[in-house]
């Protein structure tokens, strides 16, 4: 431990943490609310100096004890230390400093129940010596063969599985977790004493060993159906039979089991190629009334009782009629585009990915849809294209990724001139970098509507109503 210097919180930033001043600069230190006197010490690292959180001497009453064992560790969930209607306000305000120059905010939407909301679930594999090293990933390996030619650990290690540490490759172990559905524990359960019972070894980056890298789920929270994939880093995996033998009858709520193969050294979890070992190589599950094929790769968002609040919300602002033509732009499985064809003439969805496609067309099907047609296409290339042919929708609704939407796209937009366009974002900074862009081309923000899918985390998703 470094030396301890006494701070005390000004605010959050936007990612959550504490924002403190010490010497005439300003750091930011995870777990730290407003009010709080708390002691940190300097990290010098190469290029800057950092800050991290010691102690916390004079808490405030928005602070509480989090339920999870390594929330100091994971990353994945950043406000745990955070009463619900401290969480609220937090994002409440960050809408409002983002979004409140193009009128005013309504209050966010929260979820009822804040706990095992997540219906897409991912979990990193690694071996774990008994003296708390960690191998698999990325990391130095300390595998060995045993008798059998198989590598194996001789009691010295043991299979463990969970989430990377924050910035790193470093498996943390977690037998449970506060926002994953409740299922997922028990899945993972079984995969790990199969690993141990079949010698399948965690997938080492480094050394390129070992068969299992990921478990990847999709829980379907009406339908109960489940969709396991189990990520190899190459296509070998000789105990796979097995796998698919033990799965299917200890859990028969998995309804199909897919070996997902990637190699690649990157962040990625899936793949490109996949095996379907059973099943049909999806599930369906009930949104908003209509039944949706769900596969691997597909885009499905992952709080399906808040997604309904969200999707609901957008089309009521549409204010879509029979004699409207609806663009839905970065439409994935088609969730958003079924909807509106309930209210359109005609509705088009426009999705890059082949699998969404793919899914959306086959949900067309299922739910008899016979008003939607669905393009395999960048959006920004399907806008311009469309714009130059003079396509005149009446509606575009666009729910793009994080980075937000390009030139590209917004140009497209506003030269087909909607009359009324839905934004619907997961990062409200980038929205407000795409408004910016659009009203000062002839669009007025109608409505600005905060609505909370991922309780415990930074994240929120905002609908932004536009008018011509």
């Amino acid at each position: 431990m470094g030396k301890e210097y006494r701070v005390r919180c000004k605010e959050l930033d936007a990612e959550g943490r504490g924002i403190v001043e010490f010497n005439g600069r300003k750091f930011a230190l995870e777990g730290l609310l407003p009010g709080e006197l708390a002691t940190m010490e300097l990290v010098y690292r190469a290029k800057e100096t950092g800050a991290r959180l010691c102690r916390v001497l004079e808490p405030v009453a928005d602070r509480v004890e989090p339920e999870c064992p390594v929330f100091d560790k994971c990353g994945g969930c950043q406000l745990l230390h955070m009463s619900v209607e401290a969480q609220k306000v937090f994002k409440q305000r960050l809408c409002e400093g983002l979004l409140g120059g193009f009128g005013k905010v309504r209050p966010i939407l929260t979820a009822e129940n804040p706990k095992n909301y997540r219906n897409k679930v991912h979990a990193a594999f690694a071996r774990k010596r008994v003296d708390g090293g960690v191998s698999g990933g990325k990391g130095k390996s300390f595998e060995h063969r045993n008798k059998s030619g198989k590598f194996g650990t001789a009691g010295r290690s043991k299979i463990i599985s969970g989430i990377f540490e924050e910035e790193s490759h470093r498996v943390i172990e977690t037998t449970d977790c506060l926002i994953q559905d409740a299922r997922t524990a028990e899945y993972l359960r079984t995969v790990r004493k199969l690993m141990q019972e079949t010698h399948t070894e965690p997938y080492n980056e480094d050394t390129g060993r070992g068969t299992i890298r990921y478990v990847f789920l999709r829980i379907g929270r009406k339908s109960g159906e489940v969709l396991m994939a189990l990520v190899t880093g190459t296509p070998e995996f000789p105990a796979k039979a097995k796998f698919a033998a033990e799965i299917k009858k200890k859990h028969p709520e998995i309804v199909t089991l897919i070996q997902n193969i990637n190699p690649q050294k990157n962040s990625m979890v899936l793949g490109k190629k996949e095996t379907v070992l059973y099943g049909t190589g999806y599930i369906t599950d009930t949104l908003c009334g209509h039944t949706f094929r769900i596969s691997a790769n597909s885009f499905y968002q992952v709080n399906s009782e808040q997604t309904e609040v969200l999707y609901k919300m957008a089309v009521e602002l549409a204010k879509i009629t029979k004699e409207d033509t609806v663009i839905d732009a970065y439409c994935g499985i088609g969730t958003i585009s079924l909807m509106a064809a309930d209210y359109a003439g005609k509705v088009i969805g426009v999705e890059v990915n082949a699998q969404a496609v793919k899914d959306a067309k086959e949900n067309a099907k299922r739910n008899h849809c016979t008003n939607v047609e669905f393009v395999c296409q960048d959006a920004g290339e399907f806008m311009r294209e469309q714009a130059k042919k003079g396509t005149a929708p009446q509606v575009v609704i666009m729910d793009p990724p994080r980075a937000g939407s390009d030139d590209a796209f917004l140009n497209a937009l506003v030269t087909m001139a909607p009359e009324r366009v839905v934004y619907i974002s997961c990062n409200p900074e980038t929205q407000a970098r795409d408004l910016k862009k659009l009203t000062v081309k002839g669009y007025k923000v109608e409505v600005i509507q905060p609505v909370d899918l991922f309780p415990g985390t930074k994240h929120c998703e905002c609908i932004v109503l536009l008018t011509k």
